[in-house]
């Protein structure tokens, strides 16, 4: 992809890069079926969202086992949310962020399973409707649960319920909520074993002119930090005067606040200017009056003034956040938080900022993403496999994998590759295991290098001693420590091919040769040839991280010819 050479990777771990990648995604998800949804007043909007996030990851964490992940790809994705229209940015901000969390501490308790993924389904749920309740509280004081406590009070009586009703509402949707996370985790399950299975590539269209997106929007703003300092601290005091004061202090108060905010921030307005606030305004307003009056005795015109308030309380807020958020774009304030703890933040924001063009770009519209979620989660994943091949594709060599059963022929592909590299003066190192065989029984198995010929008996059949053991075989105590020396970076120098033959199950143990492979796969500019039994492949794909490894199955006669062809290009490309 173009333009990736211009951000500094080098900044970012492991967990981290991949975490930029994933937010982009989710964010991408968020701008195509968010805007969707949004326009089509589809009810539970949020719910929805949410569903297709936890999708995401859990698909991510089968083939993606880094710990941190999910609660930096919220992260991510939060911080990507600034770019929204929205005036309010804090809310969705908030949701995504802490969903990711919930999702991360629930696998570190329970595991990556069916139970982890649920109760983190469930509770990320739930935690939609927690944040309604308390962000309708924050808006409009605690009038606005009297006013829900009267409604009901008013049903019972209506229905003639003998018992209170208070929390039966807040039940009955908490386990909609949890049943909708349920549902979520056995959707995301699923595609989440199909993904793993599957190791086919995508191709990815590029993204127009028209999605280029700005990391740091509003950039000409005057950012104030005194402006920051004030508003919030106008905030906190408007609505202490709001909930102590009389309608002569708060009301002029609140107005001119609002009216001051408005002035210099263009962003403030948008919210005031949407209908749903006016008729949110009305229904309250009007709901209070009556409530108030019929329940407490009183005039109308008491129940009038507590409407009033919470509307007030409530524009104080929503513009608030607004001006909050626009003073939060500050340069100095980026600053500082890159040289703090989260300094790898701005780098990864970087890396998800340039993938989200090409995401966009190749999901499908909204309405095919509703029709099939779980076919357009699988697109994503593969994207996401795709993008983290290519940010880490100059740091790590390209790797073969010929795969085949037990005497299928795979150490006989290797030595005859290995020749016709050499004919064509590309160098080859590495080892090859050769069968030991006496009186045309094999007794056992050597270590061979294809760079000097030596070999080391490291196999031999079992003698009832004790030692490590494969199969029919016994591990020659010592032995992996001479294949070890035939592996080592003096010998391996120079060398545009090296060859490592039968990795498998001691590997993804953390033996064998695990070491040796790891520190290959740090060193750029060579080709990496290993042969894997079939059952092993993608558990060794899996153990190492491999990036992009090219399966080529030892049985099919055109194997030899391709993986030469295509070995040679590459070091011939590379320069090697």
């Amino acid at each position: 992809m173009p333009g990736t050479a211009s951000i500094n990777r080098g900044k970012l771990s492991e967990v981290w890069l991949k975490a930029s990648i994933l937010g982009a995604n989710w964010a991408a998800s968020e701008i195509i079926l968010g805007s969707f949804l949004h326009n089509l007043h589809i009810p539970f909007k949020g719910n929805i969202l949410t569903a297709i996030g936890l999708i995401l990851m859990i698909s991510v964490a089968y083939i993606w086992k880094d710990k941190g992940l999910f609660w930096r790809s919220g992260l991510i994705c939060a911080l990507m949310k600034t770019m929204s229209p929205s005036a309010v940015i804090f809310g969705p901000m908030v949701a995504i962020f802490a969903e990711a969390f919930i999702l991360e501490a629930s696998t570190r308790l329970l595991g990556r399973n069916f139970i982890g993924f649920f109760v983190g389904s469930a509770f990320a749920m739930l935690w939609i409707l927690f944040q309604r309740i308390i962000n309708i509280i924050i808006f409009y004081g605690f009038n606005i649960v009297e006013i829900y406590a009267d409604l009901l009070k008013y049903t019972e009586k209506q229905m003639g319920i003998d018992f209170d009703t208070f929390w039966l509402p807040v039940l009955v949707l908490a386990g909609g909520y949890v049943l909708f996370g349920f549902f979520t985790t056995i959707v995301a399950v699923k595609t989440g074993r199909q993904v793993s299975k599957k190791t086919d590539d995508v191709k990815l269209k590029q993204p127009g002119k028209d999605l280029e997106f700005k990391t740091k929007p509003g950039a000409d703003f005057p950012y104030s930090i005194p402006w920051l300092v004030f508003s919030f601290a106008a905030l906190i005091t408007t609505l202490v005067i709001n909930n102590e004061f009389s309608p002569l202090v708060w009301m002029p108060v609140s107005a001119s606040l609002v009216a001051i905010w408005v002035m210099r921030y263009k962003r403030a307005m948008r919210q005031l200017s949407r209908p749903k606030f006016w008729i949110s305004f009305a229904v309250i307003t009007l709901l209070a009056s009556l409530l108030f009056s019929y329940f407490n005795n009183s005039g109308w015109e008491e129940g009038f003034i507590i409407g009033l308030q919470m509307n007030f309380r409530a524009a104080v807020v929503v513009v608030g956040f607004a001006v909050l958020s626009t003073e939060l774009y500050n340069p100095v304030i980026r600053d500082f938080l890159a040289g703090s703890v989260f300094k790898q933040v701005p780098v990864a924001l970087e890396v998800a900022f340039e993938s989200l063009p090409y995401v966009i770009a190749n999901l499908p519209d909204a309405r095919k993403f509703l029709k099939n979620p779980a076919e357009v989660i699988r697109l994503l994943v593969r994207f996401a496999e795709k993008r983290y091949r290519e940010l880490k594709g100059d740091s790590q060599p390209q790797v073969f994998i010929i795969s085949g059963d037990i005497e299928s022929g795979k150490t006989t592909m290797l030595t005859s590759l290995a020749s016709k590299l050499k004919s064509e003066n590309i160098s080859v190192g590495g080892i090859y295991s050769q069968r030991i065989i006496e009186k045309g029984i094999t007794t056992g198995y050597n270590f061979v290098s294809f760079d000097t010929g030596e070999k080391y008996q490291y196999l031999k059949l079992k003698t009832g001693m004790k030692s490590e053991e494969i199969g029919r075989w016994e591990v020659i105590p010592g032995s992996f420590r001479k294949g070890k020396e035939m592996l080592s970076e003096q010998l391996l120098k120079g060398n545009n091919v090296i060859i490592i033959d039968e990795a498998g199950k001691l590997e993804t143990e953390g033996k064998g040769w695990k070491e040796d492979i790891e520190r290959l796969l740090a060193l750029p500019g060579i080709v990496l040839v290993l042969s894997v039994r079939k059952k092993y492949v993608s558990d060794v794909i899996k153990a190492f991280d491999l990036i992009a490894p090219v399966v080529l199955d030892v049985s099919n006669p055109d194997t030899e010819e391709e993986l030469c062809s295509r070995i040679s290009d590459i070091v011939h490309q590379q320069n090697i």
